[in-house]
């Protein structure tokens, strides 16, 4: 895992593979202990980065718990971003993953 590109060019790791598999784990640990069941839970990737990381957590979840699903979706924020309109690039959306149901639409289209 790296924290930004200028890292990623010096090689330096910030959590080795254990490591940061330690911490996926803690957090799957933590959402358990929070949400026990997830049947009024979704979990929702930020696009595009935060999708990798809500990818894996949703994996390790099902895994872990054992059931066949958990609401799981992706978000792009883009737009709404503060600094959406002083970058120097036009930002270009990504598209929303589909996968939500209508009740978790709703609330997220307000």
């Amino acid at each position: 895992m790296y924290i930004c590109p200028g890292l990623m060019d010096q090689g330096r790791v910030i959590l080795n593979h254990d490591q940061f598999q330690l911490t996926i784990e803690r957090i799957c640990q933590q959402l358990i202990e929070e949400f026990d069941s997830f049947d009024q839970t979704c979990l929702i990737g930020i696009q595009p980065k935060g999708v990798l990381f809500a990818d894996r957590l949703h994996s390790r979840l099902l895994s872990i718990l054992g059931i066949p699903a958990i609401e799981y979706g992706m978000l792009d924020i883009t737009f709404y971003r503060d600094d959406f309109r002083i970058r120097s690039k036009t930002a270009e959306g990504q598209r929303d993953e589909d996968a939500l149901s209508g009740r978790w639409k709703e609330r997220f289209a307000r």
